[in-house]
């Protein structure tokens, strides 16, 4: 009897076992395309966002990095866009960065995806601190806590300082990319 039940019982969780993983396969299977979808939605208005003007986005591989090529409605190009990715407070931030490589200057920045304190950190997201990276020329940046008064200067959020100089040391690590691959290209 007791041997019957043991049975029974290994019987019932491996069955349970094969049926949850076929679920599970045919579910990932069934939104993979969904979740691709929405993120390359995600990128295109990333992209759209740092290279404004943009008619014609190129996306070139170049030894496994992705960079996006944007040209006008004149065929002339605005500017290389690339998805950068480093450590914030909480987790990783993901950050497109549009250049004009002509003028060595940083066009625009757009939080992809992050994970930091809302309230906080999460403000990495707003115009309000995007915006200081507009125009920025290539370098060093350097972080403060004041209106910036010189260009390499980046005014930094009270109370989410880990999460502004991350957005800072990943928008210089996305410029040196670009910069490696397009200097004055």
């Amino acid at each position: 009897m007791e041997k019957n039940s043991n049975l029974r019982l290994v019987i019932t969780l491996v069955t349970i076992g094969l049926v949850s993983a076929f679920v599970l396969t045919f579910v990932y299977q069934w939104t993979t395309p969904y979740i691709e979808a929405n993120q390359a939605e995600i990128r295109r208005r990333a992209i759209n966002e740092v290279l404004p003007g943009a008619e014609e986005i190129e996306e070139i591989d170049i030894d496994g990095d992705i960079f996006y090529k944007a040209y006008d409605q004149d065929n002339r190009k605005i500017g290389v866009a690339t998805q950068h990715s480093g450590a914030g407070y909480n987790g990783m931030i993901d950050v497109m960065v549009g250049v004009d490589i002509e003028e060595q200057k940083v066009l625009n920045i757009s939080i992809v995806e992050h994970e930091e304190t809302p309230g906080l950190g999460a403000r990495i997201t707003e115009e309000e601190y995007r915006r200081h990276f507009q125009e920025k020329p290539f370098g060093d940046y350097q972080a403060v806590s004041t209106e910036p008064t010189d260009p390499m200067e980046v005014q930094i959020i009270a109370g989410a300082t880990i999460s502004s100089e991350a957005v800072m040391k990943i928008v210089e690590n996305a410029v040196d990319k670009i910069n490696t691959v397009y200097g004055g290209r």
